[in-house]
């Protein structure tokens, strides 16, 4: 029923997670990154080819080798805190080993997002009960309907609360594995 409301909850939830650095290399680390090339700002992705060669490493390979320094430049200047290296035909980020208390800061930043996703779920669910009242009252609805439409909307409610719970504890498991 409402699902087209809550689905851009987790979908947000997902990418910010993305882009959380765990220790391990992932290409939605540096996905936001902006590179000035030819005149513009261009996000990295379009000018160049992002992988993972190891689970500590992420290679970029730019398309056209004019952009090596305006990427090197790009990812320093973005504060993702990694060192690229620049070898004249592509640049490698080496992901270092996380500390015991970089990973109990990332466990909380983790959780300060999932209850980022919690309260928009529960915005969502209070606009959806104010638009059930109004219904009721315009008497479009009967008490009985209005009823109906709460529990089926809590169960919802509940449902995307377990699934923000789901993909928050599955993050921190990845975030605490060394």
């Amino acid at each position: 029923m409402n699902k087209e409301k809550f689905e851009p909850i987790l979908e947000h939830l997902k990418h910010e997670f993305v882009s959380l650095r765990t220790g391990r290399a992932s290409a939605g680390l540096v996905e936001g990154v902006m590179v000035e090339s030819y005149g513009a700002k261009m996000p990295l992705t379009h000018i160049a080819s992002v992988n993972i060669p190891d689970a500590r490493t992420i290679a970029i390979q730019p398309w056209d080798k004019a952009n090596l320094g305006p990427i090197e430049k790009a990812i320093q200047a973005s504060n993702l805190g990694l060192n690229p290296i620049n070898d004249g035909t592509l640049i490698r980020l080496n992901m270092p080993q996380m500390t015991e208390e970089r990973r109990k800061e990332m466990v909380k930043i983790v959780g300060q997002l999932a209850e980022k996703a919690r309260i928009s779920v529960r915005n969502i669910r209070e606009e959806i009960l104010k638009e059930l009242k109004r219904a009721e009252e315009e008497n479009r609805i009967t008490k009985d309907d209005l009823e109906a439409e709460k529990k089926k909307l809590q169960e919802e409610v509940d449902g995307y609360n377990e699934k923000i719970k789901e993909i928050s504890e599955s993050k921190e498991k990845e975030i605490l594995t060394i």
